[in-house]
């Protein structure tokens, strides 16, 4: 994508492409135009190339260094559940802009013969084109998160007297609202936080309160105990209920300031304002995650995401998969403390969660363990990201929209 031009210099004509996709504007960074905002239309619009195709990995922000091999690992690991999948299958049943299974099938086998950095990148540049991803609203946000190790007993001992939920039998699936099957037979819909650590949880372990706290907040974790051994809490179910910030509410209320609103800021608080107030404040949130038990596996891998496959440090990224695909390389352009400041990467998309929303919006995976957690607390920055499809669907994506001719389409979406 080429920086906004100079002043003085004329606006070609520009061809809008109409989408019929969900709330996503696509920008391929193949065109020498700023990316510009379409008002009063009825659906996100991609802005087509209007010259060749050459030199479009080299107007990628920080391409040319970026370090590629664990991206095509966590690749070639995605394309395990895509081989599993019937060929005509749309890869997301709510973004088909994204193609057919069978689409993405000769980028696997060629991304299983790579070896090297370089030839990571030669086939990245010959098989997949990048197309800059837009937020209607002009949001953008990218954060990190981590898989923490927290100390647990099998028993309640203090300090570590906080069940680790396991999934209650009473729990119903019900999609995004899952219930609650109640003695008679009926059900309602799944209690809050307040209410279910009032009722009580069956545990898989104890764990000291924030950790526990903070394990629903990151969605999997580590325990370990005393006997040296570790065993997975694998993100299992939450209670349907919509995630709200504690750090948020310790902020309007006074009780921490803006600059200590990291999860080392708010596990401090916790920890001085002793088990009431503590209490009150994760009640704020009435979201509440359960767990399952897993054997540690491979340390050097993440937990298992929302694709089924485990996790690669800084090579996966959690996404809005209402807007996004699984299984899609994507590279970014962000601010990352923890990373040295000014960054840019390729991660595949193997995760979601419930505050991730928004077309341009990404957490990105930083690992296991207290270095990997203060790295991923401190990241928390507006950036660009873009989505490589293959070439076919990508030239397709842009032969079979609805041509027109849009000679001014506005401004640019205003930076966050």
């Amino acid at each position: 994508m080429a920086a906004a031009r100079k002043a003085g210099h004329k606006k070609p004509m520009l061809r809008t492409l109409a989408i019929a996709f969900l709330s996503l504007t696509l920008v391929s960074c193949q065109s020498t135009q700023a990316p510009r905002s379409v008002p009063s239309q009825a659906g996100p619009v991609l802005l087509p190339p209007a010259g060749a195709a050459s030199g479009v990995y080299g107007e990628l922000p920080g391409w040319s260094g970026a370090s590629l091999m664990d991206s095509v690992q966590a690749f070639q690991r995605s394309c395990t559940k895509l081989q599993a999948r019937p060929k005509n299958a749309d890869l997301s049943a709510k973004a088909t802009w994204a193609g057919q299974v069978g689409e993405w099938l000769p980028a696997c086998a060629a991304m299983a013969r790579v070896r090297d950095e370089a030839g990571a990148r030669a086939a990245y540049q010959s098989l997949f084109t990048p197309i800059e991803a837009l937020s209607p609203d002009g949001n953008s946000r990218f954060t990190g998160y981590f898989e923490p190790t927290y100390e647990a007993r099998r028993t309640p001992v203090p300090p570590f007297t906080e069940p680790v939920p396991a999934v209650p039998a009473d729990l119903v699936p019900n999609g995004s609202s899952p219930l609650q099957r109640l003695p008679g037979g009926q059900t309602r819909p799944y209690p809050s936080r307040e209410e279910i650590s009032r009722a009580g949880v069956t545990p898989i372990a104890y764990a000291h309160p924030s950790d526990v706290f903070f394990l629903q907040i990151q969605g999997s974790g580590r325990l370990t105990f005393p006997d040296g051994s570790t065993t997975r809490a694998v993100y299992a179910a939450h209670n349907g209920h919509r995630f709200k910030s504690t750090a948020n509410w310790l902020i309007e209320t006074g009780r921490i300031t803006r600059g200590q609103a990291s999860m080392q800021g708010i596990r401090a608080w916790m920890d001085r304002a002793g088990p009431a107030e503590a209490r009150l404040a994760m009640n704020q949130n009435p979201r509440y995650v359960f767990f399952r038990a897993e054997p540690e596996g491979d340390p050097t891998l993440g937990p298992v995401g929302a694709q089924g496959v485990p996790l690669t440090p800084l090579a996966s990224m959690a996404v809005d998969t209402d807007i996004q695909p699984l299984g899609m390389p994507m590279f970014v352009e962000t601010s990352a403390p923890g990373l040295g400041g000014h960054w840019s990467g390729l991660l595949i998309s193997q995760d979601t969660g419930g505050a991730i929303k928004g077309a341009v919006r990404g957490d990105l995976y930083f690992g296991t363990g207290p270095d990997a957690g203060s790295r991923a607390g401190t990241m928390n920055a507006p950036g660009r990201l873009w989505v490589l499809l293959p070439r076919a669907v990508a030239d397709r994506l842009l032969r079979n929209m609805q041509v027109s001719e849009a000679p001014g389409l506005g401004d640019p979406p205003a930076a966050p």
